[in-house]
C-alpha cells in the first residue's frame, strides 16, 4: 500500500470532497464535435478516468465563446446546445464518485482564424498573431460569458469549473504586461491586468448556488508572466477566499525558476509558501507515476493533476494504490495501448505528434 495522504479525502470549502489526492488534468483531446457538442468518443475518455479512480474528473479546455476556439475537436460551452452532452457527461463522472469539472477556456490571440472564421481577438492589437484589441464593451462581455457558460455548467449538473488563466491564453494575455497594452482599467498595472480575473470568479461567485466550487489554473512563466506578480496573483486568489483551489501549472513540478534572479530553490516552492487560508493547492507538470506524487505531496500541495500518465492509465490512482513504486509504462507505446486506454482516433492522431510518445508505424 502506498502513501495514505495520496488516498486521504480532500474537503474544499464549498461542494463534494475528492476522494483521493488524484485529479485529472485539463488535456486537449480534439475529440469533440464540429459545433462543440461532445461526441462519445470524449464521453468514453474522459468517464474511463471517473471509473478509473480519480478524485476529480476535469474536461478539456471549453470555450465560452465561438471566436475563443483554440483548436479543432474542441468541447464548448457557450451554448445551451451543449448541454445535453454535458449534462450526460457530469452524471456518469459523479456516478463513479468523482468529482465533476469542467473547465473554462477562451483561446484569445492564440485562436486561429482559419479555425474561427474571423480575427482573433486579444487585450491589445498584436501583430504576430494578427489579433484585434477587444473594445472595452467586448472585455465586459467576455467576462459574462465566462460567467454564463459557468452558469451553464452548473445546470448541466457539474459540482465546478475551473478558470483556465494559464498558457498564454485570453486570461493569461490580460495578465501579462508584455501583451496587455490596455490604458484602460484592465490595462497598465497588475492590479488592473488581473481584474477581468477577479471579475469572472466575482461573477460566477454570485451567480452559481454557494456549493458550486470554484478552481483557478495559473501558469507562472513563458507568455509574458513574471513570477513575482504570478505569485502576487495567486496570493490574491488565496486570500480573498472566493476560489475553492489553485492549480499551477509548471510544466515540471522540480524544475527551478526560469528566471535568474529566483533560481536556488524550486519553482513550486514560490508556491507552497503562500498563505492558503482554506484554498486547496494542486500542481501539474511531470507526475508520472507514485513517487513524483508523494514528492509532490511531500513538497506542501494538497493534491497533484495528472496529464500523460492519465492517458496512458485510465486507472492511474488504482495502479498506484497497488503498487507504492508505479510508473508509467514506458514511450513510446502503440496506438493500440491508447485505444484500450479509451482514446479515440482524433485523440490518438494528436498523440502521434508529441515526439517520442507513439510508435512509428511500419510504411
Amino acid at each position: 500500500m502506498t502513501d495514505p495522504s495520496l488516498f486521504a479525502p480532500i474537503s474544499f470549502t464549498r461542494g463534494p470532497a475528492m476522494k483521493n489526492r488524484f485529479m485529472l488534468a485539463p488535456l486537449t483531446n480534439l475529440q469533440s464535435h464540429p459545433d462543440g457538442t461532445l461526441s462519445d468518443d470524449e464521453f468514453r475518455w474522459l468517464t474511463m478516468r471517473a471509473r478509473g479512480g480519480f478524485g476529480a474528473t476535469m474536461t478539456c479546455a471549453a470555450h465560452v465563446q465561438a471566436v475563443g476556439q483554440g483548436f479543432p475537436g474542441q468541447l464548448g460551452v457557450f451554448s445551451d446546445a451543449h448541454l445535453d452532452g454535458l449534462t450526460k457527461l457530469a452524471a456518469e463522472i459523479r456516478a463513479h464518485e468523482s468529482v465533476g469539472l469542467l473547465q473554462l477556456h477562451h483561446a484569445g490571440m492564440r485562436s486561429p482564424k482559419e479555425l474561427i472564421g474571423e480575427t482573433p481577438v486579444c487585450p491589445s492589437a498584436n501583430e504576430e498573431t494578427g489579433a484585434r484589441e477587444l473594445s472595452l464593451e467586448e472585455v465586459e462581455a467576455l467576462a459574462e460569458d465566462f460567467i454564463a457558460a459557468a452558469v451553464r455548467a452548473e445546470h448541466a449538473g457539474f459540482d465546478g469549473v475551473e478558470v483556465h488563466g494559464a498558457h498564454g491564453y485570453v486570461i493569461c494575455q490580460f495578465l501579462s504586461a508584455e501583451i496587455n497594452q490596455r490604458s484602460d482599467r484592465y490595462g497598465g498595472s497588475l492590479e488592473n491586468r488581473a481584474r477581468v480575473l477577479f471579475d469572472i470568479v466575482e461573477g460566477i461567485r454570485e451567480r452559481c448556488r454557494p456549493d458550486f466550487i470554484v478552481g483557478v489554473r495559473l501558469s507562472p512563466e513563458r507568455f509574458g508572466i513574471e513570477l513575482v506578480e504570478a505569485r502576487e496573483v495567486a496570493q490574491r486568489l488565496m486570500r480573498e477566499g472566493q476560489i475553492d483551489f489553485l492549480d499551477m501549472s509548471l510544466w515540471d513540478v522540480f524544475k527551478e525558476p526560469a528566471e535568474e534572479a529566483h533560481a536556488g530553490r524550486s519553482l513550486l516552492s514560490y508556491f507552497t509558501d503562500l498563505e492558503r487560508g482554506d484554498v486547496k493547492l494542486g500542481v501539474a507538470g511531470k507526475i508520472y507515476g507514485a513517487a513524483q506524487a508523494r514528492a509532490c505531496m511531500e513538497g506542501g500541495v494538497d493534491f497533484v493533476l495528472a496529464g500523460r500518465a492519465a492517458i496512458l492509465h485510465h486507472d492511474l490512482p488504482e495502479r498506484i494504490r497497488c503498487d507504492e513504486n508505479f510508473e508509467m509504462i514506458e514511450r513510446p507505446v502503440s496506438r493500440e495501448h491508447l485505444r484500450a486506454e479509451g482514446l479515440g482516433e482524433a485523440f490518438v492522431e494528436y498523440m502521434a505528434t508529441w515526439k517520442g510518445f507513439v510508435e512509428t508505424e511500419a510504411a
